[in-house]
């Protein structure tokens, strides 16, 4: 298996914007856009960085991917909303609704905003990220439409996607805690990073398309397809429900119902975002203590066989974050390739990519 390419982050996010720019995209959506990607690498997320981008260009491409949109008000009474994310890009269109759940937050204590229609909208953790940031507690229910790629608890094929579920916590003081993850066993860009690196699966994780277990991540990438399994058997099957139900239906957009056609190669996502503001709730301070006070009781415990220390939700993605800023951020040959390809078909040569990529 050859090396990794290693390329600084800011490097990386020149090299993407550059690209995203020459779809069509205006300054702003192209910075947002690669800075999104290659903080999702930073943070230890391939599965949601700049591995995206030809998948991306292929959907916009086709006319499933719109550029330079923004989310169209459907409803607002000032805590309740609902936006059309008009099939542009997820980070731009997330990035905009989540600003406008913040300050109704802010306003009123409380937000729930219905997104649907949004391109893409990568790693979900980046909006939790923002909520906090503004001391806000955040959930986030989201669905996918596009291949399905997930199979129910006792199925033997996929019916939904990766649906994944966000909860962010603020601290005063202290970074926050912020949980992230897909109801599927392992996030759908997972498997395509180690189909590129040709590398297995764990046991356990995937179906192939007659419905076996195999470790062989190309039944999630190219025909015949499989399917992941959800994470704790019926349980992740339960989340993924609710995370569609919510995500998909309540939000004004559409839920996964039907068999993938062979040809699109967009990504759709609805999100419903909750914000709570503790300080609205008279609990701030309570709840602050109380965090410090629980979070310390459970890291105190003694190390298990394995482990270096108990960590909470959040922290192992600051410690990729700090360690790829110092190294560099690892891309496979293979998926490099894709992108300089992918670069090709928006008119952006190799060479420019390359060289902005500083290899």
């Amino acid at each position: 298996m050859a090396a990794d390419i290693i390329i600084s982050a800011p490097k990386l996010v020149a090299a993407v914007e550059a690209i995203v720019a020459r779809g069509g995209s205006n300054a702003r959506e192209a910075k947002l856009v690669a800075e999104n990607l290659v903080e999702a690498n930073l943070k230890g997320h391939d599965s949601h960085g700049v591995g995206m981008i030809p998948r991306y260009v292929e959907s916009l491409k086709e006319g499933g991917l719109q550029v330079n949109q923004a989310p169209k008000f459907e409803l607002d009474t000032g805590p309740l909303v609902r936006l059309n994310g008009q099939a542009g890009y997820g980070q731009v269109i997330g990035h905009d609704a989540m600003h406008i759940a913040i300050e109704r937050a802010q306003k009123h204590g409380l937000a729930a905003v219905g997104l649907h229609n949004a391109h893409h909208i990568g790693r979900i953790g980046a909006w939790a990220e923002m909520a906090v940031g503004a001391c806000l507690v955040s959930m986030h229910f989201v669905n996918v439409v596009s291949r399905p790629i997930v199979a129910a608890w006792g199925g033997g094929d996929a019916r939904f996607g990766t649906n994944p579920i966000c909860i962010g916590v603020p601290r005063q003081g202290q970074e926050p805690i912020v949980l992230d993850f897909a109801t599927s066993r392992i996030a759908q860009g997972k498997t395509r990073v180690a189909h590129n690196k040709g590398v297995p699966l764990a046991p356990g994780t995937i179906i192939d398309n007659e419905g076996r277990p195999t470790t062989d991540p190309r039944y999630t990438v190219i025909p015949p397809f499989g399917a992941i399994l959800t994470f704790g058997e019926h349980k992740g099957y339960g989340l993924a429900m609710i995370a569609e139900l919510l995500g998909g239906a309540l939000t004004g957009g559409a839920t996964m119902r039907k068999a993938y056609d062979g040809k699109s190669r967009g990504v759709y996502n609805g999100m419903l975002t909750i914000l709570i503001d503790p300080a609205k709730l008279g609990t701030s301070e309570h709840f602050q203590s109380e965090i410090d006070a629980f979070t310390g009781w459970v890291t105190s415990g003694p190390k298990a066989q394995g482990f270096d220390k108990v960590r909470l939700a959040g922290e192992p993605e600051r410690e990729w974050k700090a360690k790829r800023l110092k190294d560099g951020v690892p891309v496979d040959p293979t998926t490099w390739g894709e992108i300089l390809a992918a670069a090709g078909k928006v008119g952006a040569a190799s060479a420019d990519i390359t060289r902005l990529a500083g290899i």
